[in-house]
């Protein structure tokens, strides 16, 4: 269970592609913006990051 109370959720307003960075963002604290810039950061390293995004654009509710 979350210490902080805040759940893990894909918002219907600011989101770009699927609402996954903003909703990631939302529930640790961070800036949309910060998460989005980390995701494609990490896009340049080898590794399953598209796989990654689509299970969690699965898997995480909508608001």
């Amino acid at each position: 269970m979350a210490s902080s109370g805040r759940r893990l959720y894909r918002p219907r307003h600011g989101r770009w592609i699927a609402g996954v960075c903003a909703g990631l963002g939302e529930r640790f604290g961070l800036p949309a913006w910060l998460v989005r810039l980390l995701f494609l950061l990490s896009c340049l390293l080898p590794g399953p990051q598209f796989i990654i995004y689509i299970v969690l654009w699965i898997m995480i509710p909508e608001q």
